[in-house]
């Protein structure tokens, strides 16, 4: 069995799950989140002060930006070294399931699923208004119109069936 089995994480699963892995990838997102509150905190610049409108943008534009990045038909070269395709999931999306083991597996796993990814967008995000507002809500405010596009895409397909 796997290191992982034994010890304090033993009867996780009954299946062998990559934990180290994913401690690792928790440890990485921490370090990187501190050293940009800290060096923001050190810089003249303030932390941005986050609008409701911003607040609204920036989480249509994390949402789209999260699906592009997992699921994209487009960005699956980036991918493909830590899952396998499994098929076509329709809209130009793609069905893919992490592949090897330990933190190859991991990774695999965090860039699958949009919802896992999601916090390490926002979090470029928010730090990017701090350093370059506006053409930070300028990209936001594409990648929110291709959201918005998608949902009407999407409906424009269900009234063609």
């Amino acid at each position: 069995m796997k290191r992982e089995a034994e010890g304090l994480l033993a009867g996780y699963s009954k299946t062998t799950r990559p934990l180290g892995g994913y401690a690792a990838l928790v440890g990485v997102f921490t370090v990187v989140l501190a050293g940009a509150l800290a060096a923001a905190k050190e810089s003249e610049d303030e932390l941005p002060k986050l609008s409701w409108s911003d607040l609204l943008l920036f989480g249509i534009a994390t949402h789209k930006l999260s699906r592009i990045a997992t699921k994209d038909l487009v960005t699956s070269p980036f991918r493909a070294p830590f899952v396998k395709f499994k098929g076509s999931a329709g809209a130009g999306e793609v069905d893919e399931k992490a592949r090897g083991e330990g933190l190859q597996e991991a990774v695999g796993d965090l860039i699958t699923c949009p919802y896992c990814i999601a916090p390490w967008i926002a979090s470029a995000i928010v730090f990017a208004a701090q350093r370059a507002p506006r053409a930070t809500r300028l990209l936001g405010g594409i990648f929110a119109i291709a959201a918005g596009s998608d949902f009407l895409n999407q409906i424009y397909a269900k009234t063609k069936e």
